[in-house]
């Protein structure tokens, strides 16, 4: 993440300082309850620093706790192409996934993260809610 020189402020809509003081207002933003307005900042700060993992992250979270389950899924989607280590990006794939009504496709990636961490009751249960889902389904 880039702490280097501003970028110009006198663009309409520019948030004053650099992208690090985007990404930490976001990130303060998410965690007193602003998700959306998190969002807009962190995906400001991802245009300016698109390879920044942890600036994609805090987007994905922001974009999930405002309900843009289509953009968080993109947002983790991302992360896991980039590390495919980051078993809470396969969790956060998995329910961005569920929430935008693909059961289907959110079976995997939870089930990675299960794998990944099977100690996680999150993602345990996460799994497990999805796959009763689509075993109900088959059953109607």
């Amino acid at each position: 993440m880039s702490q280097g020189p501003n970028l110009p402020d006198d663009l309409p809509g520019t948030p004053t300082g650099d992208v690090y003081d985007w990404y930490q207002r976001g990130v303060k933003l998410l965690a007193e309850g602003s998700p959306a307005a998190a969002a807009s900042l962190l995906e400001r700060a991802a245009a300016a620093e698109p390879e920044s993992r942890s600036i994609r992250e805090a987007l994905a979270r922001a974009q999930f706790n405002s309900r843009q389950y289509a953009q968080a899924a993109d947002s983790f989607r991302w992360i896991v192409d980039a590390n495919p280590s980051e078993d809470y990006a396969y969790f956060g794939l998995g329910l961005s996934l569920w929430r935008t009504g693909d059961m289907e496709a959110a079976q995997e990636p939870l089930a990675i993260a299960v794998a990944m961490r099977p100690d996680e009751r999150n993602y345990v249960t996460a799994l497990k809610s999805v796959r009763a889902t689509l075993k109900a389904r088959q059953e109607m």
